[in-house]
């Protein structure tokens, strides 16, 4: 089976707006999103990451950058600040090379971003 360019979803949410606390949690995310469908380094092509407004200690892509994914195009933005929204939350969005179809891909949702997507398995 041919390989095809894929995307990954996935979110979790911070306790606090502290570096250190968020560099644990977008490194457990990514891991878990790598690890739960199977891909390597050399499968990604880019990574993006959004953050709501009350997130200031650092960019997300620090936590890609320390486990090693530095060579990966990465990406991040500020997310749309609606009323309601879950609060310290990152989102990611992994662009990656795979041989699953598009329903195979197992999204990713941690912590307070669990309801999310509540309609996808775990």
């Amino acid at each position: 089976m041919s390989q095809k360019i894929r995307a990954l979803r996935g979110a979790t949410t911070l306790e606090v707006d502290d570096e250190n606390h968020m560099v644990e949690r977008v490194r457990t995310l990514l891991s878990e999103m790598m690890e739960r469908n199977e891909v390597d380094h050399d499968d990604l092509v880019s990574i993006l990451f959004s953050a709501t407004n009350d997130i200031h200690a650092a960019f997300p892509a620090l936590a890609a950058r320390r486990m090693g994914l530095g060579d990966v195009p990465l990406m991040c933005s500020q997310e749309l600040d609606i009323d309601g929204a879950t609060p310290r939350c990152i989102r990611v969005m992994m662009h990656l090379y795979s041989q699953r179809a598009r329903e195979e891909m197992r999204h990713v949702y941690l912590e307070g971003a669990r309801g999310l997507r509540d309609d996808l398995p775990e």
